[in-house]
């Protein structure tokens, strides 16, 4: 990775190209040019069969500037630094800066490249290209230029564990509203790396992580369970909720009813029987509230709810 910083101070990670990549784009490159130079040699013999001989050398040397050093050129200005072979290869000429190359950058390149790549057959390109921290060759070097990998393999998104069954459904009245966003990627990073780390740092991980959640919603720490399980579940209720938003009926309010059904009474039909709770029924608590006291007894003083850190780590 090469840490190239731009005029504004923002730091580029940028996969330089190495020797084998760029050899074989090059030999791609050659590969192309060379054939068109072929055909273009034949066409232009055919062509200049009534010159003299110093006229027919002169048509042959234009033609050979004009395919191996003009068209190099000419496919890297239009091309922003794609070749055919780079294309292929998945690599990009771009500035030291990060920045798309001009024609003077490919100029300077191609020119040198003459001497790098055709006169010497690589040899010069390809000890400038191991010694350079960068894989750069002579050419890249007096223009300011960098070969760079512009396919980087995608890294494996690890899954995040699925909770307790027991912690199922139990955080579905929790407020995830004011939770940042780094604060959930760095608990995914947790949950998906787990595993590698040592216990106890794992473990003070998880609470401290979980006691940041827990301020965050605002409600007390859950008793007896533990601090990375109570990140899964948490983890999960999210997804839960994220996936029942993304896959809603289009139409339908949340919570409310789906689309094509009648929100009120229908006019001509009979009215609906209406149920009562019987006396001593009290609705369930959601979570992070106090009990709820019985109908009929004294009301009891509110219970303050404790603050973040209830999770701490094992001894």
């Amino acid at each position: 990775m090469s840490d190239l910083v731009t005029g504004d101070a923002v730091v580029l990670g940028l996969r330089p190209a190495r020797l084998p990549s760029r050899a074989l784009a090059i030999v791609l490159d050659l590969v192309v040019y060379v054939a068109g130079y072929v055909i273009l040699s034949v066409g232009l013999a055919f062509a200049t069969s009534s010159l003299d001989a110093a006229a027919r050398a002169a048509v042959t040397v234009a033609s050979f500037v004009l395919l191996l050093v003009g068209v190099p050129i000419a496919v890297e200005t239009l091309t922003h630094g794609r070749s055919l072979g780079k294309l292929a290869c998945g690599l990009r000429v771009v500035r030291d800066d990060g920045g798309p190359i001009r024609f003077r950058h490919a100029l300077v390149r191609g020119a040198l490249g003459v001497v790098e790549l055709l006169m010497t057959f690589g040899a010069v390109a390809c000890i400038a290209s191991l010694v350079s921290a960068r894989g750069r060759r002579l050419g890249d070097v007096f223009a300011g230029t960098l070969v760079v990998r512009e396919r980087v393999p995608g890294a494996r998104v690890m899954p995040v564990p699925p909770p307790p069954p027991w912690l199922a459904g139990r955080f579905s009245g929790l407020d995830l509203s004011a939770v940042p966003d780094g604060l959930w990627l760095a608990v995914r990073q947790y949950l998906t790396r787990m595993n590698q780390l040592d216990p106890r740092v794992g473990a003070e991980m998880a609470a401290r992580l979980a006691d940041d959640l827990v301020a965050r919603t605002g409600a007390p720490a859950p008793a007896g369970v533990p601090a990375a399980a109570f990140l899964m579940a948490v983890v999960h209720e999210r997804q839960s909720r994220d996936a029942a938003r993304a896959f809603r009926p289009a139409g339908a309010a949340p919570g409310g009813a789906a689309a094509g059904y009648a929100q009120g009474p229908v006019a001509g039909a009979a009215p609906l029987p209406t149920y009562a709770p019987p006396a001593a029924y009290a609705p369930p608590a959601p979570y992070g509230a106090g009990p709820v006291p019985p109908v009929g007894a004294a009301p009891v003083a509110p219970v303050e709810a404790p603050r973040a850190g209830g999770f701490a780590p094992p001894a």
